[in-house]
Order: structure tokens, then sequence, then C-alpha cells
């Protein structure tokens, strides 16, 4: 089964978006998420329905943040991308009227219910400028060990 990489995928986006002083063109997104313009763009309008991110058309347009980074989370942006499937595996369902099957997809549902909770409540203390502070401490030690090179 295939994983749902669209939170991650944006998640990737938006901090290429808050590193740069203008507008990034859908191409340029692209290349940076190694995808098609055509992704970006139907994902990222997902995110400025939301208020999370705006665009810009013509020669010097793209796409910019417009929301506040310490104010956007990542349950915020799992909301926006339609809230994919947190778990790849399922239950198993040939047979309903099997007991055997009703009792496991009984037990297995609470339990996906209680772990896709307990996530999605630590999605709402995570924010964009976590992120970016992460990313900026990660930064900051490659190019200290370059210059130790």
């Amino acid at each position: 089964m295939k994983r749902d990489s669209r939170l991650s995928s944006v998640l990737h986006a938006l901090l290429h978006m808050a590193e740069q002083d203008g507008p990034l063109t859908s191409e340029t997104l692209a290349q940076c998420m190694h995808t098609n313009p055509v992704v970006v763009r139907r994902t990222m309008g997902l995110l400025r329905e939301v208020g999370i991110v705006n665009s810009s058309k013509g020669h010097t347009g793209g796409w910019t943040i417009a929301a506040d980074l310490k104010t956007v989370t990542l349950r915020q942006l799992h909301e926006a991308l339609g809230e994919p499937a947190v778990f790849a595996i399922g239950n198993r369902n040939e047979t309903p009227e099997c007991l055997v099957e009703q009792s496991v997809n009984s037990v297995l549902d609470d339990a996906f219910a209680e772990a896709e909770a307990l996530l999605l409540k630590r999605f709402e203390n995570v924010t964009l400028a976590d992120l970016a502070a992460e990313f900026a401490r990660r930064h900051a030690h490659w190019r200290s060990e370059r210059t130790l090179s």
C-alpha cells in the first residue's frame, strides 16, 4: 500500500518558502520536492483556501506564506489536506459476518483510533516555526561541519 506523503511534501515546500524573500513558482517548488508542478498547484490550492499561502500571477508571481509560522500547526495542515488516513494498515473486511474478523476489527479499530488521536494531539503542538527552527539548527551544524573540513 502506498503511503500518503502529502503532509511531508507540504512541509518541505513551506520550509523552502519560509527561507525566501519573494514568491516561489510551482515549477521551482516542484524541483525542490521532486514532483510535478501540477501536484504543487493542486496541493498549494488547498492551503490557499484556508489562508496559509497566497498565490500571485504574472512574471514575478508564485506562492508565498500568508500565515504566521508560529500559528500554523501540523494539525491544521493535515486538515487542509483533507485529513488523509494516518495509518497505512487497516482491517480485513473479506467476511464481515465472521465473528473472528469482527473481534479482530473491533480491537484494531480501538487501537487505531487511540493511536490516531494521540498523533493528531501531537500535531496540534508542532508549528511551522518549530520546523523552521529545527531546519536552522541542522543547517548551522552542517555549515560548521563544512568549515571544519
